[in-house]
């Protein structure tokens, strides 16, 4: 367990990338120093989105919070459908069981961010434009087609 992460080592983190299962637009590297720092229940990532890519697929948790700190670049940040645009210095904030969103780095440079998260044992995570929903349990998930579920938003308006 590491409780100090100097900004040399993180400067010097090759970062990990990824690439989102249901959205290959969506390419990020994360420095996940959360994990370096063996925290279970809070991802704490520094994410880098190359120009014109996703950091995510437009989604929605039921029960995680999430949040966003914008460190540079620029980017649009899309919450129910509706395009904001976001850069340095600007906090996005995703309650649990809010609107679906996903941001887009839309800048000529490198979009840099702080990502934070809930990690709880279970979530839903929907995914409003391609009809799926991710149960997710453990190490466990299980994603199906919302067209088999009688009342997919749960009351939210997506």
């Amino acid at each position: 367990m590491r409780y100090i992460i100097r900004k040399n080592e993180i400067e010097s983190m090759e970062g990990l990338p990824k690439t989102h299962y249901l959205n290959q637009n969506a390419k990020r590297t994360n420095k996940s120093l959360g994990d370096v720092a063996g925290l279970s229940n809070l991802g704490f990532h520094i994410i880098e989105v190359m120009p014109g890519h996703e950091s995510t697929e437009y989604h929605a948790h039921h029960f995680e919070d999430e949040c966003v700190y914008v460190l540079s670049g620029k980017a649009t940040v899309t919450i129910n459908e509706i395009d904001y645009e976001i850069s340095e210095g600007d906090f996005v904030g995703y309650p649990a069981g809010g609107l679906p969103h996903t941001m887009k780095n839309i800048g000529l440079e490198v979009l840099r961010c702080i990502v934070t998260g809930q990690r709880l044992t279970r979530d839903v995570v929907d995914y409003p434009r391609l009809g799926k929903r991710l149960y997710r349990y453990g190490q466990s998930n299980d994603l199906v087609n919302t067209s088999g579920i009688s009342n997919p938003s749960f009351g939210r308006k997506i």
